[in-house]
This record gives C-alpha cells, structure tokens and sequence, in this order.
C-alpha cells in the first residue's frame, strides 16, 4: 500500500488537509490514517461528556468524508515508522474479544504529516492519570458522561429514601476546557433534574468545584474575558479556587499544597497537555511537551520528507512567535501545507516564506446561551471584547466553518437545519 501524500491523524488540521487535497489530487494521492471511525469537533468533547451533545448524531464517518472528497481512508493507529524506506507501519484492528478484523498494515510514503494532537500532562501529579478523565477524545467524554449518569442515579435515590445525596465534581485546570465544562455541566445537571432525577436540587446537589493554578482563571486571555467568565460561573454557583497547586489526587478526594482536600465522586483532568508518547518512539527530534521540532515550513528537522501540524508540532513562526495549541493554529497550518503540496504537485518550489501564525482572537462558551471572548483587530496588540448574543453566534460559526472546509457549504447548511430540528424532538441530554 502506498499513497503520495499520508496524512496521519484525522483532527480539525488534518482531516481539513485531506478533503482541500483530495478534491484536488484524488484518492490515488492522498490517504488519511486514524484509530477512530469517526471524527467529531474536539472542541464540543465538554458538551459530549455533559450530555447535551450526542457523539453518534455529531460524529462524520471518515469512510463517507473519504469517499465524498476523494482521498483513501485507513483505520487503524500508527505504530511504526521506518524512515529510511519511507515507510509507517499501522497496527492491527481487533475486536474486544481480540479478534483479528484488520491485520497490520504498511504504508509507503512520499511526504508524510503527522497530526496526531494532543494527550494530557499530569506534570508528576500523583493520582492524576488514575484518578482523573481527560476529554481527549469521544470514549473520554462517552465514560465521564456514563459516570455521571450513575452518579446522579444513585443520588436521587438516596434522596428519595431519605438519606443525603449529592455529587461532587472538581475539574482541575481553569482554561477554556475547563470553563466550558464547568458551565455546561451546571446547564446539563438542571436538564437531568427535570428529566426523571425529581429529588435532585441541581444548585444545592450538583456540587461543581474549578482548581486553577494561575492567580486568575483563562490565564492566556485578556483579563476582561477572564472576569467576564468568573462572574458567569459565580452566577450559576460553581465554585472557583485560584492560585491552587495539587498535589495529589485519591480516590474520592483532590489535595492541594495547602492542605485542603476537595471531595471529589467525579474529577475531571483539564490542567495541560502533551504530545503522544507514541512521537518519542519514532526516532524523530523532539522537544519539551513531547512535540515534535518543525521549521517555518512545517517539516520536521532532520526528517525528509516529514511534516508536522498542530497541537504535536512545536513551531516558532517567522515573526519568531510560538504557535500556540489552539484549532485556530491548526487550520492556519492546514492551508499552509495545502498551498505547498499543490505546489509541489505542479513542480514549483514551496512558499517562499515561512508560515506565520495569526491570532484572531478567542471565545469562550460559558453555557448553552452565553459566549465571552475577544476579538483581534487588524492593529497589532488591539482586541475587542465581545460577549453575549453576538459572541454566541460567533462561536457557533467556529465549528460550521470547519464542517463547511469538510462536507462543503450546501451539506453544512443542511446539516445545521437537520441539528436544529432534532434538538426540538429529542431530550436536551442524553438519558442513556
């Protein structure tokens, strides 16, 4: 098996690369290779764990997105890479009864992108990985949701019998995950109140706790946004602790260096993130966070050949500038390695200058119907803080836009209306 262009890692940078590719090279060029069937924005992981979002009516079959946008699709996860012969070696697909569906697989290569995310730092915490759930992909946010489900099941029974019943939740990390979480969850936990759990007191039993290292939540955006945001989870009761460092984490409970101990039934890891151990194995220059050292160009240093895109590149722009690990950065990356594959494919040489990364700025879901953030201006420095109504829509655009760069303007419109209809004859939480 062989393909021009292997693509591996089919997130928002990567599967965008291999739909503007495809339409333009074909299946016979471009291949696409991922563990998942499915792709689903990760963005909207926090409403999947809290259940206001349904994986299997939101997920895209990467075989349909395949088919309807011309590149090859292979299942299975990357487990070798041989860069001598150019070569990747994709691992088998068993069943849970480990039965062998797809065997092992290798895959020849001319240039090859690697797009694999990003996995979560428990920076040395003890407990964290064991403890904790991280929303870094679908069965991630499938679990806590199922967890919490239970949680609030056996609550509402204590309480229908007479005894206490609550559920705490403490989410670790006061970024936007972590935000978004929190707030949705609060939304979510009032749902399931109406839904069946009638002896639950959403605000008194759902007890939501955000730990956040940093003197102020949303560290990496302007302080106005961070307010804005700390007002609004204070509005729907969800209680944020600042400038608390774990230490460790038990079952049942988070400790801080303080000394005080946050009980905790479910906890959620949103602290920090990393590049997949798996980039380590791979005889390829890696960097701090385990990302892998790429030049302005997006090639991995030292790899012919080899390229990296988004949260598992570490790359430093041509106004000198650290992309940070956001979609946006990804999507930007993703149109650079358009531009330099096609113009490689009409025998021209790449950009003649690097790529540059552009912030256009941030928002942040505080619920279902209240968005904060800022916008950048073309000044260089200047913001503009946005919230409400207007920034609602904005972030509801973020992830029409990228269903439009995969499944085109037509089908993205008509996907939308199809969401909003269902969301009027379906439960607003998904009750099983």
């Amino acid at each position: 098996m062989r393909s021009e262009i292997v693509i591996v890692g089919g997130g928002a940078g990567g599967l965008e690369l291999a739909c503007k590719l495809g339409r333009k090279l074909g299946a016979s060029k471009v291949m696409l290779v991922d563990s998942r069937l499915y792709h689903i924005w990760k963005p909207s992981l926090h409403e999947v764990a809290a259940g206001t979002l349904d994986i299997h009516q939101e997920g895209l079959s990467y075989q349909m997105l395949a088919h309807d946008n011309g590149f090859t699709f292979v299942y299975g996860a990357l487990v070798g890479l041989d860069q001598a012969q150019k070569r990747l070696t994709v691992g088998p697909i068993t069943t849970l009864a480990q039965e062998e569906v797809l065997p092992e697989r290798r895959i020849g290569y001319a240039k090859l992108v690697l797009a694999v995310g990003s996995t979560s730092n428990y920076f040395g915490v003890p407990g964290a990985a064991e403890h904790t759930i991280s929303l870094n992909a679908t069965e991630d946010a499938e679990r806590f949701r199922l967890r919490l489900l239970r949680l609030l099941s056996a609550a509402d029974q204590d309480k229908s019998e007479g005894r206490e019943g609550a559920v705490d939740i403490v989410i670790i990390g006061g970024g936007a995950t972590g935000v978004e979480l929190a707030a949705e969850l609060r939304e979510a936990s009032r749902v399931y109140a109406s839904y069946g759990f009638e002896h639950l007191d959403a605000l008194r039993d759902v007890r939501i706790t955000l730990l956040e290292g940093a003197p102020r939540i949303l560290a990496p955006l302007p302080e106005r946004v961070a307010g804005a945001a700390l007002s609004l989870l204070q509005e729907r009761h969800i209680s944020v602790v600042t400038g608390c460092k774990v230490t460790s984490i038990e079952p049942g409970r988070v400790l801080d260096a303080d000394g005080h101990a946050y009980p905790a039934d479910l906890c959620v890891w949103a602290a920090g993130i990393r590049a997949p151990e798996l980039l380590s194995t791979l005889g390829l220059p890696t960097g701090r966070g385990g990302q892998l050292e790429v030049d302005g160009w997006l090639r991995v240093k030292g790899a012919e050949h080899i390229y990296a895109l988004g949260d598992c590149a570490a790359c430093i722009d041509r106004n000198g500038q650290a992309v940070p690990p956001r979609a946006q950065a990804a999507h930007q990356q993703a149109d650079f390695l358009r531009r330099t594959f096609l113009l490689a494919a009409k025998g021209k040489p790449p950009p003649a200058k690097a790529y540059a990364y552009t912030d256009y700025g941030s928002l942040v879901s505080v619920g279902s119907t209240t968005t904060v953030g800022s916008l950048m201006g073309a000044l260089r420095g200047f913001s503009w803080f946005v919230e409400g109504f207007f920034a609602r829509l904005m972030y509801q655009s973020l992830h029409l836009m990228h269903h439009r760069a995969v499944l085109g303007t037509l089908r993205t419109s008509l996907l939308a209306i199809a969401r909003f209809l269902i969301r009027r004859t379906t439960p607003l939480v998904k009750l099983h």
